[in-house]
């Protein structure tokens, strides 16, 4: 994305935020306002959304707005200049914010910890070594599907840079679509898009979950200021989100309805693949693992020194945490 785009695409996110915003304060006085924002339409962040329809924000009295940002770097400006208190997104884009100074920034708990994403391709594609030469789709350069590609090929003793054309599509949904389309030879994604290219006659050339790559690869973030000036609201929240994992975990007929309604996936064979692949891989508890922040300072070491002398635990602050863990939620 060049500057220009992100840049204008920033300015439209700011202005649909603060819509939001203003429209909010009109209503009731009642619940306590509360912007987030998400960065992929995938099952690892669907956590507002189960929580939105089962009722969780109403019953904590709380009045959540989520916005869709499918853009790292673009998520992370929003939350920097306060125009959403809350994030769900992947750790590198904020990581990287950090790193180069805006210690603001932080994690307050963890959703996935490793990658799951998995390459699909053609049925003549049948060995990652039968990558080569290929068209490989990707979200976006520098996101969650991009390092998982670069990662994945390089355990099989390639480099994404020379052995494949890797192609930015914008998102998971647009990735599916450019395989279905023939635009592309393989394609970088995760669940349910992995079930849903299964599903279309699509072959698995390297099965993700299986490589348990570390990566922050879904995480909730806010800002220091945001917990001192509204830490009893961000508590709520997370209560809700404690609450959500427990649904996610535990009820995925109900899961697959609201999966169903966001992502218009009515397929219950691909719903019940993606479940049974992504759900393992996530954080029952929300912890944050340490390694997977570690994952992103590596990445980002080579092009800024500063990342080698910040550890993980800065970046983390767990009180939310320790708060649900005492009170039982994850338990009942």
């Amino acid at each position: 994305m060049s500057s220009h785009d992100l840049s204008r695409s920033y300015f439209a996110a700011v202005i649909s935020l603060t819509w939001l915003l203003i429209h909010s304060a009109s209503e009731g006085l009642a619940a306590d306002k509360l912007v987030g924002l998400h960065s992929a339409q995938v099952m690892s962040q669907s956590m507002p959304w189960i929580a939105q329809e089962a009722g969780l924000f109403k019953k904590y009295d709380l009045d959540f707005r989520l916005v869709f940002i499918p853009s790292s770097p673009v998520a992370t400006a929003a939350t920097l200049n306060g125009d959403a208190e809350i994030g769900v997104t992947g750790a590198v884009g904020n990581v990287r914010a950090y790193v180069q100074g805006f210690t603001d920034l932080v994690f307050i708990a963890g959703i996935k910890n490793i990658l799951t994403h998995s390459i699909l391709g053609k049925q003549d594609i049948k060995r990652p070594e039968d990558l080569k030469g290929k068209k490989v789709a990707v979200g976006r350069f520098g996101g969650n599907t991009h390092y998982f590609v670069i990662q994945a090929l390089r355990r099989f003793g390639m480099d994404a840079s020379k052995d494949i054309q890797t192609i930015q599509t914008g998102g998971g949904p647009e990735t599916l679509a450019a395989l279905v389309a023939g635009s592309v030879d393989a394609a970088g994604l995760v669940a349910p898009g992995d079930a849903a290219a299964v599903a279309r006659g699509y072959r698995y050339v390297i099965n993700g979950p299986e490589l348990r790559i570390p990566y922050g690869a879904a995480q909730l973030v806010t800002l220091r200021s945001v917990i001192a000036k509204r830490g009893a609201v961000l508590g709520r929240f997370m209560v809700v989100m404690a609450e959500s994992s427990r649904i996610l975990h535990s009820d995925k007929n109900f899961v697959y309805k609201v999966l169903g309604k966001y992502l218009r996936i009515t397929d219950t064979k691909v719903l019940d693949s993606a479940y049974q692949s992504e759900v393992p891989a996530l954080e029952r508890r929300l912890e944050i693992s340490d390694a997977a922040l570690q994952a992103s300072l590596d990445e980002i070491a080579p092009l800024d020194p500063r990342a080698k002398s910040i550890k993980p635990q800065e970046m983390i602050d767990r009180r939310y945490l320790v708060e649900l863990e005492k009170s039982g939620v994850f338990g009942k």
